[in-house]
């Protein structure tokens, strides 16, 4: 079996476990105090992220609060949150402005957007991850748009993977075309860098 046809099929198995999971409310909102916690480090004011679908974690709950308690401390820039857009012609992502109740409609796949909202430049951007492994590489769905996206954004974001500590991968091997992420969290933590 071809490497493609692996991931095919360890990504399948991954989804169907992540829908199943009885304690996904739990682990979620762990991994909500986690990337909380996680974020009082970073100086960003523009983190990229995504609408939540198959039962991934749902980062915006943190984010919101995350862009409040900027306003709270009354910064010089005011935080802002942008959710992906897909640049069909590229097959690539572009981040527009997010916050709740904004204008949303939906994208070629069915996935909600930002409708007529700013284009923001994140300098951290979230990714969700099927599964993930140590070096700080995730599977994704096989699109490649965050590989793509991330390979064109200049200055490059910050990445960090999220994802539930079922989608843990003892044994990947990433493609050569594969870029690995600058850290990942899961419901237990920070899983990388270690």
């Amino acid at each position: 079996m071809s490497n493609l046809l692996d991931k095919k099929a360890l990504r399948k198995r991954l989804l169907q476990e992540r829908l199943q999971l009885e304690d996904r409310g739990a682990r979620s909102a762990a991994l909500q105090d986690v990337l909380r916690v996680w974020l009082l480090r970073r100086a960003d004011v523009a983190i990229g992220a995504y609408w939540p679908i198959k039962g991934e974690f749902d980062p915006l709950p943190a984010l919101h609060r995350w862009k409040e308690d900027g306003e709270l401390m009354d910064e010089p820039q005011r935080r802002r949150i942008g959710l992906p857009v897909i640049d069909k012609t590229h097959k690539t992502l572009t981040f527009h402005v997010w916050y709740p109740g904004c204008p949303m409609e939906e994208d070629a796949y069915g996935i909600p957007k930002p409708k007529d909202t700013d284009l923001i430049m994140p300098t951290l951007l979230l990714v969700p991850c099927v599964g993930y492994a140590a070096g700080g590489y995730r599977l994704g769905y096989g699109g490649g748009f965050y590989d793509r996206t991330l390979a064109a954004l200049e200055p490059p974001p910050f990445t960090v993977g999220l994802g539930f500590t079922h989608g843990y991968l003892d044994e990947f091997e990433p493609e050569p075309h594969d870029l690995p992420l600058d850290a990942i969290l899961n419901d237990n933590g920070v899983v990388w860098p270690i």
